[in-house]
């Protein structure tokens, strides 16, 4: 890390002005993932889902030295076991020329700080298995991975068949 870049890192939450760069960073982290092709939100989508009246996913944005180098979209879950709410941190990027500056970290601390000043059970996410060098990272910071969990998703055409009732209940 080049020092005082470290300190030259801050996060603010996303503004409408922010639109056009949050869908960057949205399409630079799927093509990072090699799953560009999956990629179909809109800004129009971004902007109905982060900046409505209430809405339900938030994002933040990491400046380094004054120019954009990352993003954490995120929303609160809820964990019945603790009795409370947490953090699922949805998408997590930093531009590659702007990785090993203390970024993510900046980005990742931020969302811990909230945490604790929330009174949060938990800030989870998950990681690609091939990411080797986010799980290095990860792991760094003392997050552990829950080998136990599978993620399951319904989307799709199945997700429009069981939520039309078309489906029976095995």
């Amino acid at each position: 890390m080049t020092p005082g870049l470290a300190s030259a890192v801050s996060v603010r939450p996303a503004k409408p002005e922010d639109l056009s760069l949050v869908h960057a960073l949205v399409r630079e982290l799927a093509d990072y993932e090699k799953l560009g092709h999956e990629v179909t939100a809109t800004p129009e989508d971004l902007a109905a889902a982060l900046f409505r009246a209430q809405p339900r996913v938030t994002c933040e944005i990491a400046d380094l030295a004054g120019a954009p180098a990352g993003l954490a979209i995120w929303f609160y879950t809820f964990s019945t076991f603790r009795g409370r709410h947490g953090i699922w941190l949805e998408d997590l990027f930093v531009r590659p020329s702007h990785r090993r500056f203390g970024v993510g970290t900046a980005l990742l601390a931020s969302l811990a700080a909230r945490c604790r000043a929330e009174g949060l059970a938990r800030l989870e996410w998950s990681v690609l298995e091939w990411n080797e060098p986010s799980i290095r990272f990860y792991e760094a910071l003392g997050a552990r991975r829950m080998h136990e969990w599978t993620i399951c998703r319904l989307e799709g055409e199945a997700l429009d068949t069981l939520g039309a009732g078309d489906r029976m209940h095995r």
